[in-house]
């Protein structure tokens, strides 16, 4: 499925579930007609808060082929607006969203190695993209390095050791600025490293067997933290290229 074949539409669809993920991040369960749920991994959708406002998010779930899919949500208590999706976002109601939209999803065409780069909630494209490789590339190297201020904000962190402990092609390294609380679930392909994730990035893949200059690299996160990780895989060889993430197009830089 290209991105470029579907087209974004407007449509009305129902929220099945919610569940709290940590304090601070939930999940939410999205149900409407399967055709025009349709997206390709690593997009997103915008659900109308009111006239004037669309909140875009990125689609945690690959394409499902009947009608769901799935959101991961952080919840900010002191922004108005976070305050009134929350209210929103409850089993039931119904919701007007667009999808889908972005360019950065996974080029199925390519069997390069994934160097899958995210923060925070940037975490939920990142799951689609995972889904959709092991399903549809199921040998394709994985390699997802996921960062966060400390290690309660790894909010998926089973599910990403999971991938790595039943997959022999992926690898799960957790990122965080603050030590662990406790160690992470055992496996060979499973490492824990603290700091800022551009300069573990640059330390760790330096002398790597697979370089950024082999992958395809996509990267989710704020504007500061892509640009950050982008400076320091160009200089282990990357290519502008193979790198992907919405970032490039909402907050391109200055030529």
């Amino acid at each position: 499925m290209s991105a470029r074949t579907l087209t974004c539409k407007t449509l009305t669809c129902q929220v099945t579930a919610v569940e709290d993920l940590n304090p601070d991040v939930f999940m939410v369960t999205l149900a409407g007609r399967a055709e025009a749920m349709q997206h390709a991994p690593g997009q997103y959708l915008e659900i109308k808060l009111d006239d004037a406002t669309w909140v875009p998010f990125s689609i945690a779930s690959c394409d499902r082929g009947d009608g769901t899919l799935e959101l991961q949500i952080q919840h900010w208590p002191e922004r108005d607006n976070s305050q009134r999706m929350r209210q929103l976002l409850q089993v039931a109601n119904q919701l007007t969203v667009r999808l889908p939209s972005g360019d950065c999803v996974l080029d199925t065409q390519s069997e390069r190695p994934l160097l899958l780069i995210a923060a925070g909630t940037g975490f939920a494209q990142m799951k689609a993209i995972v889904e959709a490789a092991l399903r549809d590339q199921p040998s394709r190297p994985i390699s997802l390095w996921w960062a966060n201020r400390e290690h309660r904000d790894l909010y998926a962190e089973d599910l990403a050791c999971e991938w790595a402990q039943q997959h022999d092609h992926v690898a799960f390294h957790a990122v965080t600025e603050f030590p662990l609380t406790e160690p992470l679930a055992p496996g060979e392909r499973i490492a824990h490293h603290q700091g800022r994730v551009d300069l573990v990035l640059e330390s760790e893949l330096a002398n790597a067997p697979v370089t950024p200059s082999d992958c395809d690299i996509y990267l989710s996160g704020s504007p500061g933290m892509v640009y950050a990780c982008v400076d320091i895989l160009e200089r282990l060889g990357g290519s502008n290229e193979r790198m992907f993430s919405d970032v490039f197009a909402y907050a391109p830089r200055p030529h």
